[in-house]
């Protein structure tokens, strides 16, 4: 018997084992035997023959052992924990399975025309309908299975459809469908109704696959999701919902294929596909591109989608099909009465400028051009600023793209709008800024450079426009000029007033002057020599714009350039001063002579503003190139060596001109005190010989430079010193007059000691030098500075000024720089509360020593200096703390100190001069309270919140009781405070969200405030003409105004609060009386006429009608007069604001 006979018979039931073999032999690759070259070899008949006994052997097969009996054994298993064993009937059933699916494969490639495959379309139909039932452990079998499906279908045989949607489902819900797999099979998708089970499954699975980056990236992913355009009309629906509701969360990478994806599908449908595609989906996104607000984040991605179509405009048909849309909705729009739709749909009008239908003759043609030209100046005439603006960027845009078909007298005049006109637009800074950023797009076309070059010039005086936006448009566009060669910037703006702007403007637009200028005062494909000379020459042109200009050098060249500018400056000084030197060829005190002969003419050290200027200069590129010299040893070193030996012969030379000292001083700051010790070794003397009262100028930059060399500890000293022997000479002369004195040889100076201790904690590199120095050190000044406080309460308990006026402000600006600088080292070391203690050691000596003089002046006991330097201190120490709570330094226990402080000083007698102070610490402690979220604190946090609330409804106390025993000076406490409430109610707004209870406190004690000063205000009414509704915030009691003017110039959501609490008040029934109903009318009769919270006023004016209700029958004949005009008037207020 021949193999291949052999073969058939083994399909057969009763011969599995010899089945199994042959399919052994044709997986193992070391055995001759193939499968497919055995098939080949075989006779139609016996192809047939074949066929029908693999259907029976698998039919026999699965009745052998029931599909229903595969995956109950697994269950069984599976329930009882225990390890899955496959029984030996269904594992032969498996390998049945297994090896007609292998034949069948081999079978499909030899079907020939005319050969009759039922049987085997049965058995693949058979296998089709067995998937859902195998076992989930024979995935291998599932894809041989696939494997055969996908076969028949590219062999294209009879009954393909339901074999290729099975793998299209399989495929479709995988996690990452394969969409390679799914084009294969994308044919079968046309064969399943939208609106069967199936087809509903397979619509939900593909919607996902628009939301799908990967897929909408890929051009196989393309490729399909554009063909699902052409599945169902419905769907195409459901394509574009889902597209619109998730188009915002798409990137902008990601639009941009999305817009591909539609432009595939228009392009490929046809009939009512087409139809479809264009009404409801690319009509609609024009509509959405005209009539979304500007501020909807789906408008950019909208607009994406549509200039991806205004691109494709060279496209066949897609011109037609644009001026066929936009026909019925674009022209309406431009014509709108809102703004917005009228800006959205300019831009659209010029992104898709020509709109025109080719079908049209010459003549029609030309007509809708001229009719769109003249929409166009219609546009830039228009009355909103924000359409005349996109007017300006569309019309820029169709002059840039379409300047040849446009005529010549047409585009002047747009142009002259432009330049003359719109770009002088005084209403709007955005319309004149849109001009310069536009006139950029229009040189993009070579063509337009002629014209432009004489129009330009007009706009030269735009560099100095009042709006920083618009001087950096200006900038930017004389960029391009220069990019572009359009013509020569310094005809549009000269050099005088390019300069005169760099000196005095923004960084911003400095940066960018800087950038136009760099190649001419900067010119790096030339030598350092003409670098050199160019920087002189900016000099003497500006000197202050040269300072600004070599600060942003380093912008825009690489700092190796920057180092050489510097060397050949030093060369250039050497060159001045070796000039000015007698000529003497053995003077051996001379700089380094070296010779610049270029600028020997132009150059002399008795120009020393010019020295000063280069010098400056010297120091201002060091310092921008600085991190880079740190990087490169080498570089440093040279750098350092070259200046440290011309430095002291240049202190030398200079020593008279002060502006050329400063400069050194800077110079040697930069420099390692060991390369210039004869330098740095005279630095302290020198500031020990300043004068008090010198300016900061004459001192910061020695400062600085003991700073930099580490020696901030002498500086410390010295000031220590100074304050230990001052205060010693003022208890020495107030102890005895007649003490033998010792001559000294240096005077203590302890305001410049004061003075540099203020200059090093503004700097912020100095006071990380001074917080870096041993803790010893800083002790010591602590104590010095704490040391002053007894003459401090001296000056303070003196009733007559002290003959010593300046130990007095001595005295304070000790107390001050003790606090800052106990902040500052509390904040270098969080975790020490020594600093802590003593701050709070401070409060408590205002407390006792400083508050007892915080009372009304009185003749011979309390003088009025007293009392002012006593509130000097409070207000100092206020400030003090609150600094350390907004640095967040301080914890639980020195927050409670902070506030008893407060409270005690808000109970003395005029505590009420330090609500400012105390408002602001308030709101820096609601701030921290925000932001302690440590488990364990939240009832510490409480506490803090309760205490919060209640200093503020003493502080209203105070106010109102202030402003009823003293108007005017009342007046001023309330004025002082307004800065200080506005923030502590936004603040107070903020802890809605966290302490909810903290805002209701505060916002219930200013409606309280305001209720019961407006009705104590009625109450005292005695005359019908004394009563009348207010019409602003003046017209209200004192302290009632004065929170009034606050909550209407505070951020919305503040003002909302107090009318939260005002009805919550009057759905609680709280408010019984009538005069509080008429205050509360009152309150709203002053917020109406500002035209905002129309909603909440509303909202309270239907609860005053309903308690004023209750009123209405008590209001009878015996009522007095008053109350019933009172309630007459409530009611007309509440009319008013129900049914304006």
């Amino acid at each position: 018997m021949s193999k291949r006979e052999a073969f058939i018979n083994s399909v057969s039931i009763s011969k599995t084992e010899d089945f199994f073999t042959f399919i052994t032999l044709h997986k193992d690759a070391s055995e001759p035997f193939d499968l497919r070259e055995l098939l080949q070899e075989l006779q139609k008949a016996q192809r047939q023959a074949l066929w029908k006994k693999l259907a029976k052997l698998l039919q026999d097969a699965v009745v052998a052992c029931p599909a229903e009996r595969w995956n109950a054994t697994d269950v069984d298993q599976n329930e009882q924990g225990m390890e899955l064993e496959v029984p030996l009937e269904l594992k032969q059933t498996m390998q049945v399975i297994q090896g007609v699916t292998e034949v069948a494969t081999a079978c499909v490639d030899t079907i020939e025309e005319g050969d009759t495959y039922t049987s085997l379309l049965d058995c693949a139909n058979m296998l089709n309908d067995l998937l859902s039932f195998l076992p989930q452990s024979e995935a291998a079998l599932e894809k041989s299975i696939h494997e055969l499906f996908g076969c028949w279908w590219i062999k294209g045989l009879h009954g393909k459809e339901e074999l290729g949607l099975t793998v299209f489902l399989t495929c479709l819900r995988k996690p990452v469908p394969d969409m390679k797999r799914l084009w294969v099979f994308h044919e079968a998708l046309l064969g399943v109704p939208l609106d069967s089970e199936l087809g509903q499954e397979l619509a939900n699975q593909l919607l996902l696959c628009f939301l799908n980056a990967n897929h909408i990236r890929r051009d196989e992913g393309k490729r399909f999701l554009v063909f699902l355009f052409s599945w169902d009309l419905v769907f195409i629906r459901m394509i574009h919902k889902t597209v619109k509701n998730q188009l915002q969360f798409f990137r902008k990478a990601e639009i941009e294929h999305l817009a591909e994806i539609y432009f595939r599908a228009w392009k490929k449908a046809s009939g009512t596909f087409l139809e479809e595609i264009e009404s409801n989906c690319i009509q609609e996104f024009m509509q959405h591109g005209i009539q979304l607000h500007r501020n909807s984040p789906v408008l950019p991605k909208v607009r994406q989608i549509l200039s991806y179509f205004h691109k494709q405009k060279f496209r066949q048909g897609l011109d037609e099909m644009l001026h066929r849309l936009y026909r019925p909705i674009l022209w309406r729009a431009l014509k709108a009465a809102n703004g917005e739709v009228r800006a959205n749909a300019t831009l659209l009008f010029t992104e898709a400028f020509p709109l025109k239908d080719p079908s049209m003759d010459v003549a029609a043609t030309d007509e809708s051009l001229q009719r769109q030209l003249d929409t166009l100046f219609y546009l830039l005439d228009d009355q909103q600023p924000l359409v005349r603006s996109t007017a300006v960027l569309g019309t820029c845009t169709v002059l840039s793209k379409c300047w040849e078909f446009i005529p010549s007298d047409i585009i002047g005049d747009l142009l002259k709008k432009m330049v003359q006109q719109l770009a002088y637009d005084a209403s709007s800074p955005d319309v004149r800024c849109s001009v310069f950023m536009c006139v950029s797009i229009v040189l993009d076309n070579n063509l337009t450079h002629a014209v432009l070059e004489n129009l330009l010039p007009l706009l030269r005086t735009s560099l100095h426009d009042t709006s920083e936006k618009v001087r950096v448009a200006f900038v930017d566009m004389l960029i391009k000029i220069k990019a572009v060669r359009a013509t020569k910037f310094w005809k549009v703006s000269s050099m005088e007033h390019l300069l005169s702007r760099l000196e005095r403007d923004s960084p911003s637009v400095s940066k960018r002057i800087v950038n136009l200028l760099f190649s001419s005062f900067f010119p790096v494909n030339q030598s350092e020599l003409v670098w050199c000379e160019r920087c002189v020459t900016l000099i003497q042109m500006n000197p202050k714009a040269a300072r600004k200009f070599y600060q942003y050098a380093h912008l825009y060249t690489a700092p190796n350039n920057l180092g050489k500018l510097m060397l050949v400056i030093r060369k250039c000084l050497n060159s001045c001063i070796s000039k000015a030197k007698d000529q003497d060829p053995d003077d051996t005190t001379s700089a380094n002579k070296e010779n610049v002969s270029e600028l020997e003419d132009v150059l002399s050290v008795k120009d020393t503003d010019t020295m000063a200027r280069l010098l400056e200069i010297v120091v201002i590129l060091w310092r921008s190139i600085q991190k880079s010299l740190q990087r490169n040893k080498d570089i440093m070193d040279y750098l350092v060596a070259k200046f440290a030996t011309v430095l002291p012969e240049y202190l030398r030379f200079f020593q008279d001109d002060h502006a050329c000292t400063a400069a050194l001083l800077c110079m040697a700051s930069l420099l390692p005190a060991a390369s210039v010790p004869s330098f740095s070794c005279g630095v302290l003397p020198r500031l020990r010989k300043l004068e008090v009262g010198s300016s900061v100028s004459h001192y910061s930059q020695i400062l600085d430079c003991l700073c930099s060399w580490g020696q901030a500890s002498h500086i410390l000293e010295l000031i220590s010193d100074w304050l230990t022997e001052a205060l010693a000479k003022t208890a020495a002369k107030d102890d005895s007059a007649r003490r033998v004195r010792i001559q000294e040889t240096m005077e203590a100076k302890p305001d410049l000691g004061l003075d540099f201790l203020d200059y090093l904690l503004n700097s912020p590199p100095s006071r990380e030098a001074v917080l870096n120095v041993a803790l010893g050190k800083l002790k010591q000044l602590l104590k010095a500075l704490s040391s002053w406080k007894s003459e401090l309460y001296s000056c303070v308990s003196a009733f007559e000024p002290p003959a010593r006026a300046r130990t007095t402000e001595t005295a304070m600006k000790a107390f001050s720089l003790h606090s800052r600088l106990l902040v500052h080292i509390q904040s270098k070391s969080p975790e020490d509360r020594d600093c802590l203690q003593d701050l709070e050691l401070s409060a408590a000596w205002v407390t006792e020593r400083i508050l007892p003089f915080l009372v009304a002046p009185a003749e011979d006991v309390i003088s009025t200096q007293q009392v002012k330097l006593a509130q000097r201190v409070v207000e100092t120490c206020l400030t003090v703390l609150r600094d350390v709570i907004i640095v967040g330094q301080g914890d639980m226990e020195f927050t409670s100190q902070v506030l008893d402080l407060c409270s005690v000083v808000l109970l003395s007698e005029r505590g009420y001069l330090c609500i400012p102070a105390i408002l602001s610490v308030l709101a820096s402690l609601g701030k921290d309270c925000m932001s302690q979220g440590a488990p364990g604190q939240e009832e510490q946090v409480a506490v803090v919140i309760g205490v919060l609330t209640n200093i503020f409804h003493k502080i209203l106390e105070v106010m109102a009781l202030k402003l009823r025993k003293d108007r005017e000076e009342g007046t001023q406490v309330c004025l002082s405070s307004r800065t200080a409430l506005m923030d502590f109610l936004s603040v107070a707004q903020e802890l809605a969200g966290v302490h909810p209870e903290g805002h209701d406190g505060v916002f219930s004690s200013l409606f309280a405030a305001i209720v019961v000063e407006i009705s104590h205000a009625l109450h005292k009414v005695s005359h019908v003409e004394q009563l009348s509704t207010p019409e602003t915030a003046e017209d209200l009691p004192p302290l009632s105004s004065h929170i009034l003017q606050i909550l209407l110039k505070c951020p919305p959501a503040v003002t909302r609060s107090l009318f939260a609490m005002t009805q919550q008040s009057l759905d609680a029934d709280e408010i019984d009386s009538l005069a509080g109903l008429a205050a509360v009318t009152h309150l709203l009769a002053v917020v109406k006429p500002t035209g905002h919270f129309r909603a909440d006023l509303k909202s309270i004016a239907v609860s005053v009608q309903r308690q004023m209700e209750r009123h209405c029958a008590g209001t009878g004949e015996s009522e007095e007069e008053i109350q019933k005009l009172l309630y007459r008037s409530s009611v007309q207020t509440v009319n008013e604001i129900l049914m304006p």
